[in-house]
């Protein structure tokens, strides 16, 4: 062999080893590439899903929100209606020109006879104070009461009352029909 021969075999053999060397680095570069890629892909995918249940969680407590602030406006709407409600009623209670009102003054004096003990002093509202003289002759009539109707029955000796104005009535039977009443408004 000569010298030529061999130097030839040896670079032969060193290229065959650098070309085996480069392939085997370009393979593992390749690789090393695929894992990242992958890798970067499986992080892209868990930020996205995290992202994903961050929005519907967000999107959720939105929807509650919004519908508890509806409810309270709901609610408070509600209650402004009750309140206007209730200051009809006052307000037509108030009237002098409510019809049935005397009628409704003579159904309470009988309700007051069926009351009364003894001797009983009749206070009257300013509004209701004639036709209560006329209506309950049996009463001594004594000083005025506040209120939008009807009269305050008492013992001569003040022990004994009976509130029977058209104001705490109405807030009697406000508060025993404030249900139906809810019910009739609101369905």
């Amino acid at each position: 062999m000569t010298l030529e021969q061999l130097a030839n075999d040896i670079s032969a053999s060193a290229d065959a080893e650098a070309k085996a060397t480069i392939k085997a680095a370009k393979a593992e570069a390749e690789a090393i590439l695929n894992e990242a890629k992958e890798r970067a892909s499986s992080i892209e995918g868990d930020a996205s899903s995290k992202a994903n249940k961050e929005a519907d969680q967000i999107a959720k407590e939105m929807v509650a929100s919004a519908r508890q602030a509806n409810q309270k406006e709901i609610l408070v709407a509600r209650r402004a209606e009750l309140e206007a409600t209730l200051a009809s009623a006052r307000a037509q209670l108030g009237d002098a020109s409510l019809a049935g009102r005397a009628s409704l003054l003579k159904s309470l004096v009988k309700k007051a006879g069926g009351l009364s003990e003894g001797k009983m002093i009749m206070r009257p509202t300013t509004i209701d104070r004639s036709a209560l003289e006329d209506a309950a002759k049996d009463y001594k009539m004594g000083d005025d009461v506040d209120g939008l109707g009807g009269f305050m029955l008492e013992s001569e000796d003040g022990r004994l009352s009976f509130d029977l104005r058209f104001d705490t009535l109405l807030e009697e039977a406000w508060t025993q029909q404030r249900a139906a009443v809810n019910e009739t408004l609101f369905g």
